[in-house]
């Protein structure tokens, strides 16, 4: 036991499950849109499956952790960079995240004026699940990756990998209510996707770019975001007791 709970693995446990749960927002924030398009009885349902398949695809990944190792080899070179397996990934979830955020926010705007038995409609619990699943893929990857380069006992990355699922779960309700009431909040959300995609397109060509100054933005625009809808509350509040 006392060579199990090594200063080093508590350290990394604590540092890799920190950093899982801020990768995990990315998966919680597209849940939540996908999610919304699906009766309300069923939504709650949809998020739980849909992160235990996450949670699932991630162990299993970890425990493949020399097939992990061998998608970061290169397979073949364009224009002096050495594209991996891990690149193509990367490239296909972006482009693939791109083009969702763009349909939704096309459907958003073009399909105001729909019902809201019109919209759920036009959504099937396979088919979300199906998506879900599809990016959480590219974010199981991704972590997994974040977590073999951060920890080496493998126990230390599955119980990372399973707390930012718990986190995730306890959140990605509340997350979901939020961004389904506010409107303005849910196109915000839409335009992190495609922001996020961006960055997964980036990094399947070559160009690592800093994630860090990407969540920064998010969260202030965010947070900026709440406070005008705080600001508005109070108005409308006003000129009711007016």
């Amino acid at each position: 036991m006392a060579e199990i709970l090594t200063l080093e693995n508590v350290v990394a446990l604590l540092t890799l499950s920190a950093m899982e749960i801020v990768l995990g927002i990315d998966n919680i924030v597209f849940i939540a849109i996908l999610t919304s398009r699906l009766p309300a009885e069923q939504q709650a349902r949809a998020r739980q499956i849909g992160l235990g398949l996450a949670a699932v695809m991630r162990i299993l990944l970890l425990l493949t952790i020399s097939w992990i190792a061998g998608l970061t080899k290169p397979l073949f070179t364009v224009m002096q960079h050495e594209v991996t397996g891990r690149d193509l990934v990367m490239l296909l979830g972006g482009v693939f995240l791109i083009a969702k955020a763009t349909i939704e926010i096309h459907h958003k705007i073009e399909g105001a004026h729909d019902d809201a038995t019109k919209r759920v409609r036009g959504a099937s619990f396979s088919g979300v699940l199906t998506q879900i699943v599809l990016i959480d893929i590219v974010f199981s990857l991704d972590s997994v990756i974040t977590a073999v380069g951060m920890a080496r006992a493998l126990w230390v990355m599955i119980t990372a990998v399973l707390l930012s699922v718990a986190v995730m779960m306890i959140f990605a309700g509340r997350v979901s209510r939020f961004v389904e009431r506010h409107p303005s909040v849910k196109m915000l959300a839409l335009s992190f996707l495609i922001m996020i995609g961006v960055l997964l397109v980036a990094d399947g060509l070559g160009q690592h770019l800093p994630r860090g100054y990407v969540y920064f933005a998010m969260a202030f625009s965010l947070l900026v975001e709440v406070l005008n809808i705080r600001a508005g509350t109070r108005r409308a509040a006003t000129h009711a007791a007016g």
